[in-house]
């Protein structure tokens, strides 16, 4: 939560000090390669791949030893491949950024800059990459917090980088120092993101030890995991290529917009989705070696439930009250009323599919704790064609903000996919108890909507006003409409003392086995 909110900072700066133009496009496409790189690959399929298999050596026969050599063996063949594969990006990086944004050319001067900025940020997936992997060593003894603390730390150095830059840049100077400023502060906050996972990893005992590479059978193994969950763990990952292939060939500012836009979508998502994802992984995976597949089933039925609690108000909120965030958040400076509007438009687009998102975060390590990497690539690459087969009718009708209810939709046909895999391998099953909390949820929802749908217009005026107008206007619509639905879920029995004790984990029972 820390860290979506360092990041939401960080856009709300971005924003009125670059607004969405040609500079801002251009990070925005520097950024999007690394960081896509980095939710696919290094917090996606790796970490999916690695930390059952870890798990299972911290906790077999081995022990300590044998999960220490693994990791061992993993970090010798892991350092070359990021760094052949870092090297090879940047020297085809013109070809890279053609691909992905080729009507940046044009733009006089976009798409070189793009390229350099590209080139730039590029050495943070490696970076990142080795962070996830020590992250991963930590989760498998269930030690989410400094993993989690990581991204804080990048926020932070990309907001030095965005100030830093506005400074040097001065009253109506070059957009373009600015840009250069961020995109230099992106690899040097993987370097500080790294040397903090690595002290954390020493503080808890851990020693990593360099070797020759050497592809030791447990290394081909994970390898012939990590390649299909590439795809598998990551449609919402892939479908950021996809979308931005699409945002450049519109009117510049496109791009900015929907990664602004998405900024919204994914603080929920962040906060909820791939927190609980991570965090049942590991316990999934020891139930299941385990044999006990009640309890698995029963771990991602809790897991479902506190997802949609927390979801579905985050969404129907953020549908109704998208012209106030965005407003209140993000128009001044360089940020103009009419980008202000386009964007409110994209973020409720999103905001469709903002449940289907977080629930593949839960639905996905019922495979991946199977090492089953493969199903999920038949269901991503369903939900991946219907997306492009749906951009390629509405982007040219309907511009960006199509693009966005195109990506919604695909998420949702993701979700229901992997769903009824699930359900008839008899791995997960939507229970009526479920289905029962998750009514009761929708009608605390109702009663938070009908109270903020009469709310917006009458606060219409102070979202534009000045620092204080904005910050009570949106505090009242979030402290009344979250008061209803708290109060509303209680009453109707969505909200109860067992569901209470999982979201915080009381002390004497540990969360995943509370019934």
């Amino acid at each position: 939560m820390v860290s979506r909110i360092f990041g939401f900072a960080r856009d709300m700066l971005l924003a009125r000090i670059l607004g969405a133009g040609l500079a801002a496009d251009a990070f925005q496409l520097a950024f999007t390669l690394p960081n896509t790189f980095r939710r696919l690959f290094a917090e996606g399929a790796f970490s999916v791949a690695f930390v059952p298999m870890y798990s299972r050596a911290l906790h077999g026969e081995g022990g300590e030893a044998a999960a220490a050599k693994f990791a061992d063996d993993v970090l010798s063949v892991f350092l070359w491949v990021l760094l052949v594969f870092s090297a090879i990006m940047m020297i085809v990086m013109p070809g890279i950024v053609w691909i992905l944004a080729r009507d940046f050319q044009h733009v006089p001067g976009k798409f070189d800059f793009a390229v350099f900025l590209s080139r730039v940020t590029f050495p943070y997936l490696a970076l990142i990459s080795l962070v996830a992997m020590l992250s991963g060593l930590l989760n498998a003894r269930s030690r989410f917090a400094p993993g989690a603390f990581a991204p804080v730390l990048l926020n932070i150095v990309l907001i030095g980088g965005i100030v830093t830059g506005w400074w040097l840049r001065g009253p109506g100077g070059d957009d373009r120092i600015v840009a250069e400023a961020l995109a230099a502060a992106v690899s040097i906050a993987g370097v500080v993101q790294l040397a903090y996972m690595w002290w954390a990893v020493r503080r808890a005992g851990l020693k990593l030890h360099w070797r020759l590479p050497k592809l030791t059978p447990e290394v081909r193994r994970l390898g012939t995991l990590i390649l299909p969950a590439t795809f598998g763990a990551g449609i919402y990952q892939i479908s950021q290529f996809v979308d931005t292939f699409f945002a450049t060939s519109l009117p510049q500012g496109s791009l900015t917009l929907l990664k602004l836009a998405d900024r919204l979508n994914q603080l929920p998502l962040g906060i909820v989705g791939i927190a609980l994802g991570t965090a049942i992984l590991p316990m999934l995976s020891r139930h299941i070696h385990g044999g006990d597949s009640a309890e698995a089933q029963r771990l991602q039925a809790n897991a479902f439930e506190i997802a949609t609690l927390l979801t579905l108000p985050a969404a129907a909120a953020l549908a109704i009250c998208a012209p106030a965030f965005v407003t209140a958040f993000f128009v001044g400076g360089k940020f103009t009323d009419a980008d202000g509007l386009i964007m409110a438009q994209i973020v409720v687009a999103l905001i469709a599919g903002l449940p289907a998102y977080v629930i593949v975060k839960i639905l996905n390590p019922g495979f991946f704790a199977r090492e089953d990497t493969k199903t999920p690539v038949w269901t991503a690459l369903a939900s991946l064609t219907v997306n492009i087969a749906i951009n390629l009718y509405v982007v040219e009708r309907y511009g960006i903000v199509g693009l966005a209810a195109a990506t919604a939709v695909s998420a949702s046909i993701n979700c229901i996919l992997l769903y009824i895999v699930l359900h008839r391998r008899g791995w997960f099953h939507f229970t009526g108890k479920l289905a029962g909390k998750i009514a009761r949820q929708l009608i605390a929802v109702a009663a938070m909507a009908a109270l903020l749908w009469v709310l917006m217009p009458l606060m219409e005026p102070y979202y534009s006003g000045n620092a204080f107008e904005r910050i009570w206007s949106l505090a009242l619509l979030c402290g009344a409409g979250g008061a209803v639905f708290f109060i509303a879920a209680f009453i109707v029995g969505a909200l109860d003392k067992d569901l209470v004790a999982m979201l915080t984990r009381r002390r004497g029972k540990p969360a995943e086995i509370q019934e």
